[in-house]
């Protein structure tokens, strides 16, 4: 078979980048005026999340630092669902590869899979990590942007965090049994909202990215305004969101999918693949190949199921009983299916480039990124060129080159 020849592009993409991240987080939270709802020494739940947010440990280290200059004693709660294996050790192990620890964060960790139950919505019970539910206030740090797996006007961000981070494996499943029913753009937001009602919530750090992944803002959020600022703010995150910039592609090679890329492995807002409550979108992609897994991702290779193909490589890194938890706590079974299986990337790319229809091989529409979350660099085959020097955001940035391949069959690492 004759491959297509690649070449490297870059994509300008938009949004600005906080130029003293810490600063901007203390700022902010100085605007609340909490001095009067706290009293000195009382304790605060610090949430942390198992996404690869932009500058994750500076912003936690930040709200930690602000919160012991009011005089309060804060601690960290890992807040995410059944990640981690749902095990107490394993969600300490995910923010731990995001530089949260109890020496880089100056205050203790306390890290649970117990929880309380603290009301009712839809005739769901609402749950709630104990240790966050026992201090004497919560702080809740959330990335905002476009859900995986819905659209609505609360998405991904304090609500989910509330919700599914807080909640623990009981809650995330509870939530995610009451979503299929009703939907989760309406069920999250209840959820969240039982919890501000409790009073618990002093308040929330709302971060946003730009496209390039860097934090772009930071907000901090009194419990009644979490509503119109998070609505506010996924607005703004969709606009700076990037994208992969083509319509239809014959063979979309992934590098890595991971838990830290995405909360579905691979973002259906980048693959345009359909994905619970979300329905296809651009690109349309005929054939979809991913090669690997992130390390952080501790074999938990949900989303898997949403690729044509992998490679052997990925498959022997699978940790079956975290992604089956995770699966099965979402209710998607399809997200842990594993796809055909190849002992190559020469192997799969001759399948992939032979399925795609009538067009030859080395005239197909190829594009090989590395995962979903940077798309700042993008690969693509020479018969895309003139749509890239069609487009003022795109810049070819080496000339085609014949794709090739090690002794072993594989591509070279991005």
């Amino acid at each position: 078979m004759q491959f297509p020849r690649m070449l490297r592009i870059t994509q300008r993409l938009e949004g600005p980048a906080l130029q003293d991240v810490a600063g901007s987080v203390r700022e902010s939270i100085r605007t609340l005026g909490l001095q009067g709802k706290v009293k000195p020494g009382q304790t605060v739940a610090v949430t942390a999340g198992s996404r690869g947010v932009a500058n994750i440990a500076t912003i936690t280290r930040a709200v930690v630092d602000e919160l012991k200059v009011m005089g309060l004693s804060p601690f960290i709660v890992p807040t995410m669902g059944s990640h981690g294996g749902a095990t107490a050790e394993g969600q300490l192990k995910v923010i731990e590869h995001y530089g949260i620890t109890e020496s880089s964060m100056g205050c203790p960790l306390k890290s649970s899979m117990a929880v309380v139950e603290i009301g009712k919505v839809k005739g769901t019970t609402v749950f709630c990590d104990k240790n966050a539910w026992e201090a004497d206030h919560i702080a809740v740090i959330g990335r905002v942007k476009a859900h995986t797996d819905f659209d609505a006007e609360i998405e991904s961000g304090l609500y989910k965090m509330m919700a599914i981070g807080l909640g623990k494996q009981h809650g995330a499943e509870n939530y995610h049994r009451a979503g299929h029913e009703y939907s989760y753009g309406e069920i999250f937001p209840l959820v969240g909202q039982a919890l501000l009602d409790s009073g618990h919530v002093l308040f929330g750090l709302a971060t946003v990215e730009n496209g390039h992944e860097d934090t772009a803002v930071v907000k901090a959020i009194l419990p009644k305004n979490f509503a119109a600022e998070e609505k506010a703010l996924l607005k703004q995150a969709k606009v700076w969101m990037a994208r992969i910039p083509f319509d239809k592609i014959d063979v979309l090679i992934v590098d890595e999918l991971g838990k830290n890329i995405s909360g579905a492995g691979m973002d259906p807002n980048i693959i345009g693949r359909p994905s619970v409550q979300k329905p296809a979108g651009k690109p349309r992609v005929r054939v979809l190949y991913v090669r690997d897994i992130t390390p952080e991702a501790e074999g938990n290779a949900i989303g898997v199921g949403m690729a044509d193909m992998t490679h052997r490589r990925l498959v022997n890194k699978i940790n079956y009983p975290a992604m089956y938890m995770n699966s099965i706590t979402s209710g998607v079974f399809e997200a842990a299916r594993v796809p055909m299986t190849f002992e190559t990337d020469q192997e799969a790319l001759k399948t992939g480039l032979g399925m795609i229809g009538l067009t030859p091989p080395d005239k197909a529409r190829v594009v090989r990124i590395k995962n979903t979350l940077h798309l700042t660099e993008i690969d693509v085959s020479e018969a895309m060129l003139p749509e890239v020097e069609a487009n003022p955001r795109l810049r070819a940035a080496s000339d085609p080159a014949t794709m090739t391949f090690d002794g072993a069959g594989d591509l070279r690492p991005f």
